[in-house]
């Protein structure tokens, strides 16, 4: 088969890799110049620090055949993102936890005594909470609400929280121990070099051609048996229907000669603080020594045409639409949409790997059987 994946970021590179390995013919383009989607990564030329270029990638899964995967075109380290936060007047861990709950509030609590503690903090007048607002209330109560939630909340989706479903914050991080490591998952790391020369490595095999700087066009979908589009849902149609909303990242750079803030990521929950977040990115390579350093502000605004597009917003009225483009792409033969911009959906690297592996093999066992392969192989619904 004459395969068209458009998209040169994980699900293009991974379903591409497993299709040239069947067999088949695949063409990779991208729009921007470079592999990896947003997921890139390079060299610093002023200090010599890895940077993650659309902001910080970690790998954490519980998937032990994507870490396998993963990890047969690199080196992965280990890495636990630590996650501290300014707030108030005082820098305190995150998730929220035992360390936590004892600086904030000035006391020397065991687990159970925290446990109890927040228990009383917490709102019991609501019940089955339908908001954002009303799910942290409802679970630790308006001091650790205001000092960690809202103000960082407003900032990241620009919105009260009293406008945002529940699900949104569907299992709210508290651990009534010490333990400060951001992610539950048991494999976690980074790759050695980054993750650019993992996707490379990904997308070398003599059946796969990579064109970059190379947009999609409409006729390119006349030379292949098959498309799997990684790009805006939305976009394959043209915005026919209108756009989907998305908040994206404006990134403010700036270096330091020595080590700016002590960890990989400093959130700022304060409402008066106009970014959400620094980080310093050679923190995430720890294993490395650098003596300058590179640090970037984050500041979370809604998507404009042109933007990169980060994180769907999927409220009401997106839903809505959200139906519309599905139906649109359930009536349309021979495209495939896949990955977090195909699906819209926010989608973790692990996941992503995982759902570009099952749609190759689903691809594959429709050929076998003569049938015709989905729009979608998980509902973006």
């Amino acid at each position: 088969m004459q395969v068209l994946l458009v998209g040169a970021g994980l699900s293009g590179a991974v379903i591409g890799r497993k299709l040239a390995e069947a067999g088949h013919s695949c063409r990779i383009i991208d729009s921007r110049d470079h592999v990896g989607g947003n997921c890139y990564t390079e060299r610093d030329a002023e200090t010599g620090v890895m940077m993650h270029v659309y902001g910080p990638h970690i790998f954490h899964t519980d998937d032990e055949e994507v870490w396998s995967y993963v990890n047969s075109f690199t080196e992965f380290l280990p890495f636990q993102n630590r996650v501290k936060a300014t707030a108030q007047g005082g820098v305190y861990s995150l998730p929220i936890n035992l360390l936590t709950i004892n600086q904030f509030f000035n006391k020397t609590l065991r687990p159970d005594e925290a446990k109890a503690f927040i228990a009383s903090q917490a709102d019991a007048a609501i019940v089955g909470p339908q908001t954002f607002e009303e799910q942290a209330l409802r679970f630790v109560g308006r001091d650790l609400y205001e000092a960690f939630f809202k103000g960082y909340t407003e900032k990241q989706w620009g919105c009260s929280p009293s406008e945002l479903p529940a699900s949104i914050l569907k299992r709210l991080p508290v651990r009534f121990n010490y333990d400060d490591n951001y992610f539950f998952h048991r494999f976690q790391g980074m790759p050695r070099d980054g993750y650019t020369p993992m996707i490379e490595g990904i997308l070398d095999h003599p059946s796969i051609t990579v064109e970059l700087s190379t947009p999609f066009t409409p006729d390119m979908t006349a030379e292949a048996d098959h498309v799997f589009w990684s790009g805006p849902l939305d976009g394959f149609f043209g915005y026919a229907h209108g756009r989907l909303g998305y908040r994206t990242l404006d990134f403010e750079r700036f270096t330091y000669q020595g080590d700016y803030q002590g960890c990989a990521v400093m959130n700022y929950g304060d409402r008066d603080v106009p970014y959400t977040r620094i980080t310093e990115h050679k923190h995430f390579s720890p294993w490395e020594t650098h003596e300058g350093s590179v640090c970037c502000r984050e500041y979370s605004r809604a998507a404009e045409p042109g933007d990169i597009p980060y994180y769907p917003i999927r409220l009401v009225e997106e839903k809505a639409l959200l139906g519309e483009y599905i139906a649109k792409a359930e009536a349309t033969e021979g495209v495939t949409f896949v990955g977090r911009l195909g699906t819209y959906r926010y989608l973790d690297m692990d996941v992503t790997i995982r759902e570009a592996l099952d749609t190759a093999d689903a691809f594959m066992n429709c050929l076998a059987k003569g049938k015709t392969m989905s729009a979608f192989i998980s509902s973006p619904m």
